[in-house]
């Protein structure tokens, strides 16, 4: 007996040591065969490049250089920096191995008061105080290419690690691409920053909005005058935002613009939140805050109503409330980020991007037998409606709006693709002003390819990102895709793709949507009963009023007793306030009720589910185990 006990224990000493053996050989006979490859087991797929990194990196055709420079030290005094220069050091080894060769990493340790120290500030990149000694600790990459061009990222930021990837790959492809296209920008809109800003006290006015510094990173940004009467040549890509009393030869400058091949991306607003909230050449914010560009837009078989927002309640943003009012918080239904099958999946621009942020936006229309090819791109969810633009304007009522909401159904189209043979609105030739300055055209020469947006305000900072100063340096952190999508539509129309799905990636809000579709619609309720309480009091009031005084000669003192018709008059009135009061009571009851439910389901998932899965696994495994020794029993 002692004797074959000894026996099965050394032949499982030799299993296990065959198999550890194997493994070495495996992994062995792996690095040799496939040095290369590679598993990436992580939830959210961090280590594995996506297609448009994979594409920068083949298409290098002269060597790269990146250095990162990093300082242990600040890995030992904050881990969580720690943590996140092991994600880039990995990545940035993921990019080597990808570029066949085209690629180098060195990782240098600056360590204070090195030559590697003098290098890193020389390159300009950022040096954060790690004490009161001056000694300086550093995160960041400066990269070279053969033509001795650099291009650095001053200092990683954790707050931007979801657009580590973007922020890698942007760096490489403008280390690699050739000469950046043109992009053209007229508009009447600050920004470029406003230039009374330190006069007016406003030192953060000065500062450029970002989705334009988004754009100089990826192209060439030349302001157009707003009476140029011709395009300038070499721009690829005329942004024309907000146009307001454009002249006649400027109107004629874009429509030949786009006929002679060149790309428009234009943005309307039937209500511009940006120019409303600044002040004006007078000092004060100016009255006429639309834009339109008719004249072109109905030659091309294109309507966009200048008077008239469209409301959405899915994506509503939660404002403030008025002061006094028993809900803090209310639903402003002019601004909302369009989110899920409000982006068109099958568009690229679009295809990635988790949410876009709009204000007090107009709608689009297609005429019946409009030339060209229509590709929705944004558009508003089911449960939308339209109302005058005066209702959402600068003494809009967010409670108002919502009270008096409701939803139609219909989908509205905010903004769109027109692609194909357009014709002119300048059908009997160019105005007096741009006589004789190019070849007139009828029609376009080619193809024309536009973009039509009726929304300025997605270009604001503040309805897509968030800008923080980081030791005196602006740190932007997206909350929406705003920035990507409008760089992205520029990249679609210069005809180069291969950022997109790096910008989109992990540029992700993941609201509860189902706890917050319950949210609103139950707030929409309950601010409807809300005015029809509010009106009852009022009515009661008056009629109040006018019991205890009267009309006409019999408003005497004599008055002032209430008879038993009038009491019993008020009591009635005072029990409808009531009833109506518990009305409003029981629908913010189940409104709690429902979120509560539903919150306690879901964590009750999230806490019970994989340990109960767990436990499930372990006691079939020991089922089984227990038959199968059951069964080899004599």
């Amino acid at each position: 007996m002692a004797e074959g006990f000894v026996m099965r224990r050394a032949a499982s000493l030799l299993a296990l040591l065959f198999a550890a053996a194997l493994a070495v050989g495996v992994v062995l006979l792996a690095q040799r065969l496939a040095p290369q490859a590679r598993l990436d087991l992580t939830a959210d797929r961090l280590y594995t490049l996506a297609p448009g990194t994979r594409q920068v990196l083949s298409g290098l055709r002269d060597p790269v250089t990146l250095r990162l420079f990093y300082s242990r030290r600040l890995g030992a005094e904050a881990p969580q920096f720690g943590a996140y220069a092991e994600r880039v050091r990995a990545l940035l080894r993921e990019y080597a191995a990808a570029s066949d060769g085209k690629l180098r990493l060195e990782v240098l340790d600056p360590e204070p008061f090195s030559d590697t120290e003098d290098r890193a500030l020389a390159l300009g990149l950022q040096g954060v105080p790690l004490n009161e000694g001056g000694e300086q600790v550093f995160f960041g990459l400066a990269g070279s290419n053969a033509r001795d061009e650099e291009r650095i990222i001053a200092f990683f930021q954790p707050d931007r690690e979801r657009f580590l990837e973007a922020d890698l790959t942007r760096l490489v492809f403008e280390l690699s691409a050739p000469e950046k296209p043109v992009v053209g920008l007229l508009t009447p809109l600050p920004l470029n920053g406003d230039p009374r800003a330190m006069m007016m006290r406003q030192p953060a006015l000065a500062r450029p909005q970002v989705v334009i510094q988004q754009l100089r990173d990826a192209y060439e940004v030349r302001e157009v005058a707003p009476d140029a009467a011709v395009i300038p040549q070499g721009i690829r890509i005329l942004l024309l935002a907000h146009p307001q009393a454009l002249s006649e030869a400027t109107q004629y400058a874009v429509d030949q613009f786009v006929l002679r091949g060149g790309r428009l991306l234009l943005l309307i607003d039937p209500l511009s939140e940006m120019q409303a909230t600044r002040p004006g050449p007078d000092g004060r914010p100016p009255t006429e805050t639309a834009s339109s560009l008719d004249r072109l837009l109905g030659a091309w078989g294109i309507e966009a109503p200048a008077n008239e927002v469209v409301l959405d309640l899915r994506g509503a943003w939660r404002v403030r409330a008025r002061p006094g009012d028993r809900v803090q918080a209310v639903d402003f239904l002019s601004w909302y980020s369009l989110q899920g099958d409000s982006l068109n999946r099958r568009e690229v621009a679009t295809a990635q991007l988790d949410q876009v942020t709009v204000a007090s936006a107009g709608h689009l229309l297609r005429r019946e037998g409009a030339p060209g090819e229509w590709t929705t791109l944004l558009q508003s969810s089911g449960q939308s409606m339209i109302v005058p633009a005066e209702r959402v304007g600068r003494e809009a009522d967010p409670v108002r709006l919502l009270a008096d909401f409701r939803a139609d159904g219909e989908r509205r189209i905010l903004a769109a693709r027109l692609r194909g043979v357009l014709p002119t609105a300048f059908p009997d030739g160019p105005p007096v002003q741009a006589e004789g300055l190019l070849p007139h055209l009828a029609r376009s020469e080619w193809q024309a390819n536009l973009v039509v947006i009726h929304d300025t305000d997605m270009l604001d900072d503040r309805f897509w990102v968030r800008v923080q100063e980081f030791f005196g340096q602006p740190v932007a952190t997206p909350f929406a895709g705003n920035g990507s999508f409008l760089v992205n539509l520029a990249d679609t129309l210069a005809g180069t793709d291969a950022m997109i799905s790096l910008r989109s990636r992990g540029e992700s809000l993941r609201p509860f949507t189902r706890v917050e579709e319950i949210r609103r619609v139950a707030d929409a309720q309950f601010r409807a009963s809300e005015r029809q309480l509010t009106e009852r009091l009022q009515a009661t009031e008056a009629r109040l009023r006018e019991l205890r005084q009267g009309t006409g000669s019999e408003r005497n003192a004599a008055q002032a007793v209430i008879t038993p018709e009038q009491r019993a008059e008020i009591d009635r009135a005072r029990e409808q306030i009531a009833a109506t009061r518990r009305e409003l009571r029981a629908v913010q009851l189940e409104l709690r009720r429902d979120i509560e439910s539903l919150e306690a389901a879901l964590r009750a998932i999230n806490i019970l589910l994989v340990p109960g899965l767990l436990v499930l696994a372990a006691a079939g495994l020991a089922l089984l185990r227990a038959r199968r020794r059951a069964a080899a029993r004599p």
